[in-house]
């Protein structure tokens, strides 16, 4: 008989006060059915975020959550490497990622999830830009840049890409144990740098087809400034490979630390 794989399912939150009750309404008896635990993971949110998430997990003691608050605010990218940490320390097999700002649906891993298609790979990814895939409040702008960045990486790293950084992904915590990644970018450039990692690493990463949408989510992405970035940091990657083992942060630390601030048992 085979044991049932410890999946933990990292949220993480910053000024989604809004939007993380809805992420959190997702959790319904059949996606609990695979999950271990969940960690809503707030990254110093000036707005009413953690408690919203107090609330939800006082009215919904059966659902085992742990709120943790990062010591600092460490971006998007820090906050991954929160959850990291804690995957890797709780001995977990496996984490999912889902944004909390309500613009992806975590069933969208249900095929996923029900035949174990993770076991196969390092990383699953959702591909907001593949068939199958449906964009609601998207622009055609966006889209078409997008699917632009994606045939450039795709050409560099000589793998399809489909998306680089979606909200939802699965990772396995056997890959994640090198901490290959520790030197990535805090802010959102994380994930355009994991793509580049599971080229040089060999890594065997596949995509899944999600729903995205933008509806009432404020969005972080300040898209010039990053473009450019994100053009340099593939030009770089492309000239000598060796750049991603690089020190890409604004802020090295030498870990990224978070206090439990309530826990569902």
């Amino acid at each position: 008989m085979s044991t049932k794989d410890k999946i933990l399912l990292f949220i993480p939150g910053y000024n989604c006060e809004k939007q993380i009750v809805r992420v959190l309404g997702q959790l319904d008896e059949g996606i609990l059915s695979f999950l271990t635990r969940i960690i809503v993971v707030n990254n110093q949110s000036t707005d009413g975020t953690e408690e919203a998430v107090k609330s939800y997990m006082e009215e919904h003691p059966q659902v085992p959550i742990t709120l943790l608050r990062n010591q600092d605010n460490y971006g998007l990218g820090g906050s991954h490497k929160t959850a990291f940490s804690y995957a890797i320390n709780h001995n977990y097999d496996y984490v999912i990622v889902l944004h909390g700002d309500d613009q992806g649906d975590i069933h969208d891993m249900d095929r996923v999830l029900k035949k174990q298609l993770y076991k196969k790979y390092d990383c699953c990814l959702g591909g907001r830009f593949m068939r199958g895939s449906r964009l609601k409040g998207y622009s055609l702008f966006r889209t078409f840049g997008n699917i632009v960045y994606n045939f450039l990486f795709s050409a560099v790293v000589r793998n399809r890409i489909f998306d680089l950084g979606s909200g939802l992904n699965m990772y396995s915590t056997a890959m994640l144990k090198d901490p290959f990644y520790k030197k990535f970018p805090d802010k959102l450039t994380f994930n355009y740098c994991m793509i580049l990692a599971s080229h040089y690493y060999r890594h065997r990463i596949m995509f899944f087809p999600i729903t995205w949408r933008e509806e009432d989510q404020v969005s972080n992405v300040k898209m010039a400034s990053q473009a450019v970035s994100v053009l340099k940091m593939l030009a770089d990657y492309w000239r000598n490979h060796e750049f991603i083992k690089s020190e890409l942060r604004e802020i090295p630390r030498e870990a990224y630390l978070a206090d439990v601030i309530q826990e569902n048992k």
